[in-house]
């Protein structure tokens, strides 16, 4: 009876993981796009951030549920597929109803049935995403974890350059207009919405379908668990108080390298919160000229009208923006690449702390590329014409990549092998706590850092986001790795 997990092969790995390309793809698409259809809709430069605060707030709540549930779930489909799907499908339904948000204007306020909407995406996309990371750990023995996470961070790029490059394609390629009154949210940024929706839905049924998972015999004797451990994993549920006992228990007792990543993480994901919400106010005011003010929904309230120059540089801007941030993705897929292989041969906190140095060097040389002399750009699929501070904003991109390359992957990697295997899907949940939290923090802080210190000079509060994550760069070397000796001893080092 064979007790060593099985090796898989590459395509296999690769099933496992394909799903998530289709997650990210609407991940992409809110990232790039929600502060933009946000502000369409009437929200200011303050609030953005707190109206941002229900992706976190979502994954706080969500994944730490849906990891203790998968690990005590066993049926036809799995213990981690059933939530997979499910929450495929009810992101899917978010990403249909965001951009008609104005449409139930007689039953909610457009800005606040888009809020909801965002609500429920995140809380789907976390109901996919924790068991993914879970799937993963499941399928991939320790000897292949590098390649295992890598070959998932790859996917996430693939999903995350198509979703955030997918609104300016619609305009410059296919026509679609790109701009919207106040209350309305732009055709093209529908579309790509379902699109995503659908790219979503069809590669994570791809992963369902492709992936068997192991048998509970299978997956006991391959993890090294014992008939204690399995009793304990199947004995029916205690008291809710008793199982909010235990909960805080295990967060409590949590293992020390998770202790430790969790000061990388909060560095990290208040950094990556700040892009998202602020990038695309950011580039309208510094590299396309537009007056804070224009931010300002009372401002445009008042005015008699907005100039056609201010809504296409917007329009323009926050197409730029998923340009961006599909560069990023992309510089973060061919990273990925060699991840593994770097890691290998430098280790992982060497590799880790160096990415998210470049990362943070690379907000904070934002300050560096305004140049407003307009250039054409030929995109291979079309030419636009924009300023060129723009397309010098492509350089700190490539830092960003490597930064978010390494976050996807790393943390995970070093986590995986400190965890008991019969409560890694509860302890994978609750190190999401380290990626909701500090994002709840940068939510409630960066629209008051905003307006209180740099008055609506969105500029600044990206560099903030630099200075966060040159300190998760140092924070890394305190982290101290729990598997090395039994990962160097199944490779037979």
């Amino acid at each position: 009876m064979q007790t060593t997990q099985p090796r898989l092969s590459f395509w296999q790995i690769w099933n496992v993981s394909f799903g998530f390309l289709g997650v990210q793809f609407g991940f992409a698409l809110q990232n790039a796009n929600v502060s933009r259809i946000l502000s369409d809709l009437g929200a200011d430069l303050h609030s953005l951030s707190l109206f941002w605060l229900v992706a976190p707030i979502m994954g706080l709540i969500v994944q730490p549920i849906v990891g203790s549930a998968s690990d005590r779930t066993w049926n036809k489909l799995g213990r981690r597929r059933p939530f997979i799907l499910a929450g495929a499908i009810a992101a899917v339904i978010g990403m249909i109803l965001l951009p008609n948000a104005p449409i139930f204007v007689a039953f909610l306020a457009p800005m606040l049935m888009g809020a909801l909407m965002v609500a429920l995406m995140d809380a789907s996309f976390n109901v996919c995403f924790q068991p993914f990371r879970s799937l993963v750990s499941d399928m991939v023995p320790p000897s292949q974890r590098n390649v295992g996470y890598s070959i998932q961070s790859l996917l996430i790029n693939i999903g995350a350059v198509i979703g955030s490059i997918l609104p300016f394609v619609l305009t410059n390629v296919i026509g679609l207009e790109n701009t919207a009154q106040m209350g309305e949210v732009a055709p093209s940024v529908m579309w790509a919405f379902y699109i995503g929706a659908t790219v979503l839905l069809g590669t994570v049924i791809w992963t369902v379908i492709r992936t068997k998972e192991y048998a509970p015999d299978e997956y006991n004797r391959y993890k090294g668990l014992s008939d204690a451990d399995v009793a304990e994993m199947s004995k029916e549920k205690a008291p809710l108080l008793k199982r909010l006992g235990e909960f805080f228990d295990l967060v409590i007792n949590m293992p020390k390298t998770m202790k430790q990543l969790a000061v990388v993480q909060f560095f990290s994901w208040f950094a990556l919160f700040i892009m998202w919400v602020y990038t695309t106010p950011a580039i309208t005011q510094h590299i396309w000229n537009v007056d804070k003010q224009w931010f300002d929904p009372a401002f445009i309230a008042a005015a008699p009208v907005v100039p056609e120059t201010i809504t296409m540089a917007k329009g323009a801007a926050g197409d730029w923006v998923g340009i961006l941030f599909a560069a990023y993705s992309v510089f973060a897929a061919i990273f990925s690449i060699f991840l593994a292989r770097l890691a290998d041969k430098f280790g992982r906190k060497m590799v880790y702390a160096g990415a998210l140095a470049l990362g943070g060097i690379s907000y904070v040389s934002f300050l560096l590329f305004q140049d407003l002399t307009m250039v054409n750009v030929n995109l291979l699929i079309t030419e636009v014409t924009v300023p060129l501070g723009a397309v010098k904003l492509l350089i700190p991109m490539i830092g960003v990549g490597i930064a978010w390359a390494a976050i996807l992957a790393m943390p995970y990697a070093m986590l995986a092998g400190a965890l008991p295997a019969n409560k890694t899907g509860v302890y994978m949940g609750i190190f999401n706590f380290t990626v909701a939290a500090p994002q709840i923090v940068s939510g409630l802080t960066a629209g008051w850092i905003l307006s209180s210190v740099f008055e609506n000079d969105a500029k600044y509060i990206i560099v903030v986001a630099g200075i966060s994550m040159l300190i998760g760069a140092i924070a890394v070397f305190f982290v101290k790795e729990a598997d090395t000796s039994a990962l160097q001893e199944e490779k037979g080092e």
